[in-house]
This record gives C-alpha cells, sequence and structure tokens, in this order.
C-alpha cells in the first residue's frame, strides 16, 4: 500500500493509477477499488465510470482543464502529473482548476515532488502529494510548512501581502 501526503498528515492509499498500453489503447478497469484514469479515458468512457463509481481523473502535462471544464466540480480526485522537477505546466493546471472550473475535491500531484516543491504545489491548490519513492515522505510533510508568509496571491491566500497588512 502506497503512503502520500493528503491535508497536512501522511495516509495509506489505495488508489490505483491506471495508464494507457503502450499501443494507445485504454486500461482495463478492475471491478472495484479507487481507481485514477487518464483524462482521455474518463473523456471517452465517462458513463461507465461513472455506473462503476469510486474513481478520479488524472492530467498529464499536455492535457487541458478546458477539455473537462466546469465537470471538474462534479469529480471528488483530480490527479496531476509532473514527470519532471522542470516541467511546471501542472501548477498552472491546479489553479485552473481551482479558479476556474470550481474544482473543490482532492487535487493530488504525482511524479517528481518533493520537498522543496510541495510548498509551491499547495499554494496552486494542491492538497495531497505522492512523493518520489526515492525521497523521504516525512521529509517532504516537513516542506508544506516551508513559507511563513508570501506576498502574491495564492489559492492558499487570495489577498496579496499588502492588503494584509495593518
Amino acid at each position: 500500500m502506497a503512503r502520500i501526503i493528503k491535508d497536512h498528515a501522511i495516509i495509506d492509499c489505495e488508489a490505483e493509477l491506471l495508464r494507457n498500453a503502450e499501443d494507445g489503447s485504454f486500461a482495463v478497469l478492475p471491478s472495484s477499488g479507487l481507481i485514477i484514469v487518464p483524462l482521455a479515458q474518463y473523456l471517452a468512457q465517462k458513463l461507465e465510470l461513472q455506473t462503476r463509481g469510486e474513481f478520479g481523473v488524472w492530467f498529464a502535462p499536455d492535457d487541458e482543464p478546458e477539455s473537462l471544464g466546469n465537470e471538474a466540480a462534479s469529480l471528488a480526485l483530480i490527479a496531476v502529473e509532473f514527470p519532471a522537477f522542470t516541467d511546471g505546466r501542472g501548477f498552472s493546471i491546479g489553479r485552473l482548476l481551482r479558479e476556474r472550473y470550481g474544482f473543490t475535491g482532492e487535487l493530488r500531484a504525482f511524479g517528481d515532488v518533493f520537498k522543496d516543491t510541495i510548498v509551491y504545489l499547495k499554494r496552486c491548490g494542491f492538497n495531497a502529494f505522492v512523493v518520489n519513492s526515492d525521497k523521504n515522505i516525512e521529509d517532504a510533510l516537513l516542506g508544506l510548512d516551508a513559507l511563513a508568509e508570501s506576498y502574491q496571491t495564492g489559492t492558499d491566500q487570495p489577498v496579496p501581502l499588502f492588503r494584509r497588512r495593518n
């Protein structure tokens, strides 16, 4: 069972992240358990997934939140892949899902996620994190509180510092 950080705590998670086969075909849906399917599979098999229950959707860096649109608000779990430290497109996906499309559920970051990036992910609306297997999850948890104050607005602080000062 994998361990993840969710809402400032380390928890066990049994969710299975499904990936497309090498030939591009969709993964076979297991009969039970929490699964997270690629956005394209969700869009193609929406009715089957909704009937099955217990599912989330994951975004690759080149997926567009607009393709999900306001449907995002009806989902309980969306995950966003960060394939490399240098790929920041997922930060924008997170903010768009929260601020433009009204997503209020669990927003999970996975891939190249570690202590130095976790606080910035939180500022963009992420509340769950799958930490790289070669990194210490307890150490990464400490990263959530790395910034005591921020100047800019974020999903975690909509008011800029100059407006918060007395």
